[in-house]
């Protein structure tokens, strides 16, 4: 199943806020497209996210769990296609101010 990030986002958006139109105006789109964002992945999951009414949002039970997921996928995904995904980060490696290992040894 691909998932797809920006739904994720959207998701979170309205999970944090309990509303949709606070959300959508975080993200800048508009809330029509928010609520098909919503539904697009509570479809691609099989799942209920929200529980609506035309006063309040509230998170389901899976909702709630979705939530809790998606700090830990959304940090690996932003941490993936930042500038530095690739640079070495880790003190491991080598210390700053030193030469890094001879290539045998990489």
């Amino acid at each position: 199943m691909d998932f797809d990030l920006a739904r994720v986002r959207a998701f979170v958006a309205v999970a944090e806020t309990l509303h949709f139109r606070h959300a959508a105006e975080e993200l800048h789109i508009t809330q029509p497209a928010l609520s098909r964002q919503i539904q697009a992945l509570e479809r691609q999951l099989g799942i209920q996210l929200f529980e609506r009414d035309r006063r309040a949002v509230a998170l389901t039970p899976a909702g709630r769990q979705l939530l809790a997921d998606s700090a830990s996928l959304l940090a690996v995904a932003d941490e993936i296609n930042s500038p530095r995904a690739g640079v070495i980060s880790s003190s491991a490696d080598f210390a700053a101010g030193s030469s890094p290992p001879p290539r045998s040894e990489r």
